[in-house]
Order: C-alpha cells, then sequence, then structure tokens
C-alpha cells in the first residue's frame, strides 16, 4: 500500500522536493485531505488557513522550479501553536477570552519559518494559555490520541502533537512550560524539542511563565526537528532574554556516532510509580546505546524531589502577573454587565473569559505574591531553583547528557484526571525541573505500552541540543534494525 505524502517525515519529503520529485502544492493538499478524513474525531486544528496555504504551496514550487529554494524545509507544511501570534490569524490560547483577537505581527518563530518559505496549515489546539497536562482545558474542546480517541493527546501542546501523528501537519510549533512539548509528543509517539531557554525568540508567544516558557517543535523523527529547530533558533534583539550565542547546523549532529558519549541515569527518576513496563522500554534503549559504545553512568539529582512543588509556585506566580493584562481594556473580550461600570466590566470579563483551571492558577499566584506569603512560599521556591539548577550542573561536570522518563506511564483516559488538579499536576513530575534549570529536553519514541506510545526524554547541557540531536538520531537508527 503507497504511503500518502502527508505521512511521510519532513527529511524525505524534503529530499523528494528538492530532486523535483513531488510538488508542495502535492504535499499541502495530502495534509489537508487528512485533516477532513480525522480532524473531525481529534480536534487538533482551532482553525486552518487553506487558501493561503495553497498559494504559499504554489509559491514554494515557482522556487523549486527555479532551483532557488529557501531552505531545506520551502514547502513543507507546518502547524502553529494557538498561543503563538500570527499576523491576521486568530490567536486564541485556547481561550473565551482571545476568541477574535488577529495579532498585527507574527512571532519571530513564525516569521523564520514563512522566511524558510514553509507553508502555514492552520493554529492547533491546547490548554487554555498552556496551562495543563492533557489538552483537555481548551475552550474549543479536548484533543484526542490519534492512536485511540479515548485516550488524551497529552498537553499543553496536544493539538501540535497530534496533528504530525495524524499527518495532518509535516511539522509544528509547540510551547513547553514544564513539559508541553515533551509530554505530548511522547503520548502521540513523536518527537518534541524542547530547547535551551534563550535559544528560540519568545516574541510573539503569549506568556504564560515568562521565566519558564520556550517555543520549539515536534516532528516525525529527530531529523524533522533538527531541521525545524534550524529554522527558528537565533538571536532576536526584539526578545531580551533571547541568548546572542553562536546558532550551528543540527543536521550535522545526525552523523556522528555515540561512541564514547557519557549518559546519565538520574536514580530519583526510576522510583516507585513509574511503569513497570514504561521503565522495560526505557532500559531496554539504554542497552542499544551502550552497546554502540555510549557509557551509562548512575548520577543523583538530589533537589529533583522538591520540582514540581517549586515549578507550581514560580509558573502561578508569573502567570498572575502575566494575564492582568486580559481585562477586557485594550483587546480580547469585553463583558460589562448589567452595572456597565469599570470594575463590573473587569469582573465580568474576567470572570466569563477565563476557565476554571487558568483562575485556579492566578488565585494561586496572586496568593503566593501577596503581602505576609511572598518570602513563605514564592522567595523560598526561587531559592530551590537555584539549588536543582545547581544539581544539574553538578551532573553535568560527570556526563554529556541525562536520560529520563518523560512521564510515569501511558496516555490516560479522557475525563479520568479532570476533577483532581493535584494528580494532573502530578503529571508534571519528570519534565518540570528542564524548565526550572533552563536545559535542552527532547522526547524520542521508544515503541508502545498497552498499545499505546511511550518515549524518554534526552535532557543536555545549556546550548548543546546538538548532544540531544546525535544521541537520539543514533537511538532510532539502532531501534529500526
Amino acid at each position: 500500500m503507497t504511503m500518502e505524502l502527508c505521512d511521510h517525515t519532513a527529511a524525505e519529503l524534503s529530499a523528494l522536493l528538492h530532486a523535483g520529485k513531488i510538488s508542495a502544492t502535492e504535499i499541502t493538499r495530502s495534509v489537508f485531505r487528512r485533516i477532513d478524513e480525522r480532524d473531525g474525531g481529534i480536534n487538533a486544528y482551532i482553525s486552518t488557513c487553506r487558501e493561503a496555504a495553497m498559494k504559499a504551496a504554489d509559491e514554494a514550487d515557482a522556487r523549486y522550479a527555479n532551483q532557488s529554494p529557501l531552505s531545506a524545509i520551502d514547502g513543507i507544511p507546518v502547524a502553529v501553536k494557538d498561543n503563538i501570534c500570527t499576523r491576521g490569524v486568530a490567536t486564541t490560547c485556547g481561550s473565551k477570552i482571545l476568541t477574535d483577537y488577529m495579532p498585527p505581527y507574527d512571532a519571530t518563530a513564525v516569521t523564520r519559518l514563512k522566511q524558510s518559505g514553509a507553508v502555514l496549515v492552520g493554529k492547533t489546539n491546547l490548554d487554555e494559555f498552556g496551562m495543563g497536562s492533557s489538552t483537555e482545558k481548551s475552550a474549543y474542546g479536548p484533543t484526542r490520541n490519534p492512536h485511540d480517541d479515548q485516550y488524551v493527546a497529552g498537553g499543553s501542546s496536544g493539538g501540535s502533537a497530534a496533528a504530525v501523528a495524524s499527518g495532518e501537519a509535516i511539522l509544528s510549533l509547540g510551547s513547553d512550560t514544564g513539559g508541553s512539548i515533551r509530554m505530548p509528543a511522547a503520548y502521540c509517539g513523536v518527537t518534541g524539542i524542547k530547547p535551551t531557554y534563550g535559544r528560540v525568540s519568545r516574541y510573539g508567544l503569549i506568556a504564560y511563565a515568562s521565566s519558564l516558557d520556550q517555543i520549539g517543535g515536534f516532528g516525525r523523527s529527530v531529523a524533522d526537528c533538527a531541521l525545524l529547530l534550524n529554522t527558528i533558533a537565533g538571536h532576536d534583539p526584539r526578545d531580551t532574554t533571547s541568548a546572542d550565542v553562536k546558532t550551528v547546523d543540527y543536521t550535522q549532529s545526525l552523523q556522528q556516532d555515540i561512541r564514547g558519549l557519557k549518559i546519565g541515569m538520574p536514580k530519583e527518576y526510576f522510583v516507585e510509580g513509574l511503569d513497570a513496563e514504561l521503565t522495560r522500554r526505557i532500559q531496554t534503549a539504554v542497552e542499544l546505546l551502550s552497546k554502540e559504545g555510549a557509557e551509562i553512568v548512575e548520577v543523583s539529582i538530589p533537589n529533583i524531589k522538591y520540582a514540581v512543588s517549586t515549578y507550581y509556585l514560580i509558573a502561578t506566580a508569573e502567570a498572575s502577573s502575566n494575564l492582568a493584562r486580559f481585562d477586557g481594556v485594550k483587546y480580547g473580550l469585553r463583558e460589562t454587565g448589567e452595572q456597565n461600570d469599570l470594575m463590573h466590566m473587569y469582573e465580568y470579563t474576567r470572570s466569563y473569559g477565563f476557565g476554571m483551571e487558568v483562575k485556579r492558577r492566578i488565585m494561586l499566584g496572586t496568593y503566593v505574591l501577596s503581602a505576609g506569603y511572598y518570602d513563605a512560599y514564592y522567595l523560598k521556591a526561587q531559592k530551590l531553583r537555584t539549588l536543582i539548577r545547581r544539581d544539574f550542573d553538578d551532573v553535568f561536570n560527570e556526563v554529556d547528557c541525562l536520560i529520563a522518563p518523560v512521564t510515569t506511564s501511558t496516555p490516560f483516559r479522557i475525563g479520568e484526571k479532570s476533577d483532581d488538579p493535584l494528580q494532573m499536576y502530578l503529571e508534571d513530575i519528570y519534565t518540570v525541573s528542564v524548565n526550572l534549570a533552563g536545559l535542552p529536553g527532547m522526547s524520542v519514541n521508544c515503541g508502545t505500552v498497552r498499545d499505546l506510545p511511550v518515549a524518554f526524554q534526552i535532557i543536555g547541557k545549556p546550548f548543546e541540543e546538538s548532544t540531544l540531536f546525535r544521541l537520539g538520531n543514533a537511538y532510532e537508527k539502532l531501534a529500526s534494525r
């Protein structure tokens, strides 16, 4: 049976485009056919840009005809998470409060995609303002797992992961505040890259927690994520947290072997509560890498036990500040109520516009920042963040990278954890520390357990994403033998 074009990797399609064997128009049509066939059941998209996408594909074909493609992903269909600004295309953050918001500018990551010739397919579903681990907290309904629609796709970038997994996009952009790329990548069986904080500009990313948020992306393979990061990485003077560091061609890392690479296995991650079958899958992956010449070392990150508590204190505090701008005055939803005065407008707009999970996190954040509690909670959390970062620094003096679980188990059923916020927060137990320390992390699929995808994550030193691509690609090759 012949594969549809939308089921190929970006790397494969790029090679075929450059060889003149297919066209960008054919790929884009294939993607939209798949959206028409499957998105009614998956709900990966909030909106699509069919007419503009076909025009962009035609322009890409003209460049290929003239033998002047803009990049390796010229003509490749890409989806964008709906908290990343797109000029003239609604950007809702999965919230009622931004239902009709049309940004007057593109995020830097989107600008770089367009400059590379990528074809923007549409905007993907997410937990409202990125606050969730399952994409059930969207005002536009949950995104369902393409492998089994009774299960969640993960969150908050569940729409972006599901779009790539189902062939409704070839590549996609997401954002990762505490695991929001790596978790849905693991649950949907695709590859997800969360770069070092500052590696990709946050300009145009609607903020949840500014010191933790990072734009990254999804592909069907490690090579796909390398192509995507090549496009969006780089210093941006419009983002004061953007790091002015040298960018490299990440595809070069794919050619390197892993002989002599020292891989750390943090003992605190492999404890009671981790699914036994998932543990065996990760151990099998590590054994393959060891046989290929990598050195496996057990390491310790003692303060990791405080990561979830630290994360939710810092993230909610920053959220309460960032979301104060949504008040019905300058843009977005405005609800006045019967009283029709300023204070009631604030109250009605925010009460009606925000969902329950967003309200919960705003209230938590306001509480920990309030007089009398700032020192007891927020300041202590910042001190613990420093200790966690130092633990990683110490470990990376011994090893080149770490391998750890992404999730505690396989995807859970839709609705299973909706009524228990604390249980949902614990889904982030293996991912939030990477954001607290500002490190790069990548989720790599390592098979299935009970017919659902599972993955491990590779955690690297700051700005050494090349090591992640080197190791991840080596594993994919070994696993495919």
